[in-house]
């Protein structure tokens, strides 16, 4: 039996609810990026990143490739791209309006 639509997009913003995986996926989207490169972005150990990249590579969002003794890793495709820039929109207007309210509720002090 399939999984429903809700179910597969639950799921998604699961792999989604990590702050780790959140900078990966910010990261390459400027473009491919050796492990050696991520690690020094991010600044975590390797066992956990190589870990949140497998979440990210088991959820269809990033691929990976050898060239040579490396491992490049990439967005699986340019919707992923698209919704990283369509959560920053969202987040960018809701702290827009939190700002807003909390102009309004000091203005009343």
């Amino acid at each position: 039996m399939p999984v429903p639509l809700y179910q597969a997009q639950a799921e998604l913003f699961r792999t989604l609810g990590h702050p780790l995986r959140i900078r990966v996926l910010e990261l390459l989207c400027e473009g491919p990026k050796q492990v050696r490169e991520l690690l020094a972005a991010i600044e975590v150990e390797a066992p956990n990143l190589s870990q949140q990249l497998a979440v990210l590579r088991r959820a269809g969002l990033v691929t990976a490739r050898r060239e040579g003794p490396t491992v490049v890793y990439e967005l699986a495709g340019a919707d992923v791209s698209e919704m990283m820039r369509a959560a920053r929109r969202i987040l960018t207007e809701l702290l827009a309006d939190q700002h807003e309210l909390l102009a309004e509720l000091e203005q009343t002090r």
